[in-house]
């Protein structure tokens, strides 16, 4: 059986956002997610939504486009007005951040998306639609593979570095081909270290993003099992 790879809307929206790059992303101050500029795009989102009854300054995404990536800032509705300038960590201005809001419905908060994550999906989905299937390695869970990266071209398993502990994470795959970083051990350290009251069923992975600029771009979903450890949530 084969397995063909339908590219969503927000896969082509993330190639075409990242398959230009990002010209200056070699600058070092390029790729540190500094406080005073979150905070200087916190200030005018709220600004501009006090300012337009509610109305928050974002492009407009597919309803089916995973949360961590459907409300990137448009900066071309806050700058001049509300800010000088998008950040120059910023995808806009040369950088490697998409800007993006999460919690829109309840408090609009401003958080980071490392593109460079992005590129390395894309690069892995490009390989896989090549090859017309994902090919499967191991089983994780129900419907959570690993994959054969050999087979589609890779000398070394490719990775990812966390924007959260700067490990090294890995990708993995569902049945339908989609890919995914794998958060597990982002999850496990955090668990291990802070209290929570999660109960078994409950996605965890929001928190991730709770005590960090960044948010847990491209991910599955992630529960906890008797021993309060992290397990995949299984679709």
């Amino acid at each position: 059986m084969k397995f063909y790879v339908i590219l969503p809307l927000s896969f082509i929206f993330l190639f075409l956002l990242t398959g230009c790059m990002y010209p200056n992303e070699k600058k070092a101050e390029n790729q540190i997610p500094y406080e005073d500029q979150l905070a200087s795009v916190q200030k005018a989102v709220h600004q501009f939504q006090e300012e337009k009854d509610g109305i928050l300054p974002i492009k407009t995404r597919d309803q089916d486009t995973p949360k961590y990536i459907k409300y990137p800032i448009d900066f071309s509705k806050i700058v001049p007005e509300y800010l000088s300038s998008p950040p120059g960590n910023s995808f806009e201005n040369g950088g490697i951040f998409q800007y993006i809001l999460i919690d829109v419905e309840t408090n609009p908060t401003v958080k980071l998306v490392d593109l460079r994550i992005a590129e390395k999906i894309r690069e892995l989905k490009i390989r896989i639609q090549s090859q017309g299937y994902p090919p499967f390695k191991d089983t994780l869970a129900n419907n959570v593979y690993t994959l054969d990266f050999s087979k589609l071209g890779y000398k070394e398993e490719p990775y990812v570095t966390s924007p959260f502990s700067h490990q090294n994470l890995s990708f993995i795959v569902d049945g339908q081909g989609e890919v995914y970083i794998d958060y597990i051990s982002d999850l496990y350290q955090v668990l291990k270290e802070e209290k929570n009251s999660f109960q078994q069923g409950d996605n965890i992975i929001d928190i991730l993003a709770e005590d960090s600029p960044f948010v847990p771009a491209y991910s599955m979903p992630y529960t906890i099992d008797e021993n309060n450890e992290p397990i995949y949530m299984s679709k």
